[in-house]
């Protein structure tokens, strides 16, 4: 059953992932500026904000197998959207539709994952997540560039809207159906919607929940400000044009590396916050060292130093949940969780991209805006009143 999980939250990713390399494109053929192409790209990510937290909301009412269920059906018809666009602004409302609906589909496949853990195998359950969100990453850019080249734009849609469909036909089939129904968080679900700010209250307060929320910002800040930034430097570097994914493939080779070999037991030994620091640190080293290297074997140097980081830091804030965070609260947890993930591949990608259109200037710009994150998260972090860490029982209550 954890299997099929974690091929699940692959699927997932793999909706997202596929897309990258033709998504700009596919604007531009249709006559796009600028500034709808940038639109296009980072609308997707805005939806899906709301699509996160609305799947948070309904994971805790309903549980996250029948709202997995339903936003994957729904994101297979929307995936279809696709084959109708012949305009830019026709295009920009799909990829509203598709971020809305597709954002329902994460925070279900790792409350799932999280709640076929024990409390002590918390970390190591988030690292295997992990392993398969990067190696959704990995293949999920190389078949939309091969089901392109030979069927065209209308094949990725296509492949994709029949995966998610199968999915959901399986997840309905295969997922057990049995739900915690206890008298106190049915009396909570009760009073959810007119206790809406009471019901968040619990995580905007929860130091460790903000910690998480901060550094999965922190980790798609980066990641948006590096899909930004390394295709024009390899370019500017006249290297051959296949370098900026084989450089990006290097380090989700590396963070699956992380995720999987058997030193994914120190997410279980080590506390996150200490994992999630020193994975900061090396991220925000090679940023800035990106932008200084002009060499190929060096961007391979240390992009694959840069997985090493993604990999500690991307279990670490999800370790911090569910560890921290009660289990009636998680699926709102989870919501916000990717939430701040779109929001940070936002502001990695267009804020960053609107102060300068220079490569190696984003890349410093962004290491020095992640130090002070990581400086204010620090800080944060050891003067806000801790609470006992939930003991399994607690947890389950």
């Amino acid at each position: 059953m954890r299997a099929l999980i974690y091929l699940i939250i692959l699927v997932s990713f793999l909706d997202t992932f596929v897309q990258l390399p033709i998504i700009g494109p596919y604007a531009k053929s249709l006559g796009a500026g600028s500034l709808a192409i940038g639109l296009t790209i980072g609308m997707y990510s805005l939806s899906n904000i709301a699509g996160n937290v609305v799947a948070g909301q309904w994971i805790d009412r309903i549980g996250a197998r029948v709202v997995l269920i339903i936003g994957m059906a729904i994101t297979a018809a929307v995936l279809l959207l696709y084959l109708t666009v012949n305009t830019p602004e026709h295009l920009i409302a799909v990829r509203f539709l598709h971020g809305l609906t597709g954002g329902l589909l994460t925070p279900c496949a790792f409350t799932l994952a999280s709640s076929r853990a024990s409390m002590n195998r918390q970390g190591r359950a988030m690292a295997l997540s992990g392993a398969s969100v990067g190696l959704a990453a990995i293949i999920g850019p190389a078949l939309g560039g091969i089901l392109k080249a030979k069927w065209g734009v209308d094949a990725v849609f296509i492949v994709t809207s029949a995966l998610l469909a199968v999915f959901s036909i399986i997840a309905w089939t295969m997922l057990p159906k049995k739900q915690a129904a206890q008298t106190e968080r049915t009396r909570v679900e009760r009073q959810y919607w007119s206790e809406t700010i009471k019901a968040w209250k619990p995580l905007l307060g929860n130091r460790h929940a903000v910690t998480a929320y901060a550094g999965a910002f922190a980790l798609l800040f980066a990641m948006g400000v590096l899909t930004f930034a390394l295709p024009l430097k390899t370019d500017e570097l006249q290297l051959p044009a296949q370098s900026a994914g084989m450089l990006l493939s290097t380090f989700g080779l590396v963070a699956i590396l992380v995720f999987v070999l058997p030193s994914n037991r120190m997410f279980d030994r080590l506390p996150p916050f200490r994992l999630l620091m020193i994975g900061l640190v090396i991220v925000i080293a090679s940023l800035l060292s990106l932008s200084i290297v002009s060499s190929l074997g060096g961007l391979y140097f240390i992009m694959a130093v840069y997985g090493i980081g993604y990999g500690l830091i991307f279990p670490s804030t999800s370790a911090l949940l569910v560890k921290h965070v009660r289990q009636e609260d998680r699926g709102k947890a989870f919501g916000l969780f990717y939430a701040f993930f779109s929001l940070g591949v936002v502001a990695g990608s267009s804020a960053v991209g609107a102060l300068t259109a220079d490569p190696d200037t984003a890349l410093a710009i962004a290491s020095g805006t992640l130090t002070v994150l990581s400086g204010l998260l620090f800080i944060l972090y050891k003067i806000i009143p801790s609470k006992a860490k939930l003991s399994e029982r607690e947890a389950k209550l």
